[in-house]
């Protein structure tokens, strides 16, 4: 089992972290790669963590999810810091056996992420104004559906 962790300001290269998990010998490896959505005004979306408490968060998540799905890998990188629109903030990937633990449990990664990693998102305007962004209903409710399980 091979379980890659980070949160980290620098962006992170998608195609590496899936060839590493495609060389764990499985049949199938699921992923997400989460993108600053522009419009509206948008000049940036700024981050804020504690890089340290983030990865033992990330750890505990991808452990859970390594155990349910008996996963031969995953991969949890979140960036923090300032982002422009079109920046990558979040890769999950999941390698198993089989398609369906592969997918199911990048599902569950980053339904667990957004909702228990502690990131606090702030919009930065074209103008300079700033707004923190709330956490949403939907989210909550899409994580929840794990506990279920």
């Amino acid at each position: 089992m091979s379980l890659r962790v980070a949160a980290q300001e620098a962006d992170f290269d998608v195609g590496a972290e899936l060839a590493r998990l495609e060389s764990l010998g499985g049949g199938g490896v699921a992923s997400f790669t989460g993108v600053v959505r522009g419009g509206d005004g948008l000049a940036a979306l700024y981050l804020e963590t504690h890089p340290a408490m983030a990865v033992r968060q990330l750890e505990a998540i991808g452990a859970e999810a390594m155990a349910r799905w008996s996963l031969l890998g995953a991969t949890l990188l979140h960036r923090h810091g300032r982002l422009a629109p079109g920046a990558r903030i979040v890769l999950v990937a999941t390698a198993a056996r089989h398609r369906a633990a592969a997918l199911e449990a990048c599902a569950f990664l980053i339904d667990w992420a957004k909702t228990r990693a502690p990131f606090w998102k702030q919009e930065i305007g074209a103008d300079g104004g700033t707004r923190w962004i709330e956490a949403r209903a939907e989210d909550d409710s899409a994580a929840a559906r794990w506990l279920r399980r």
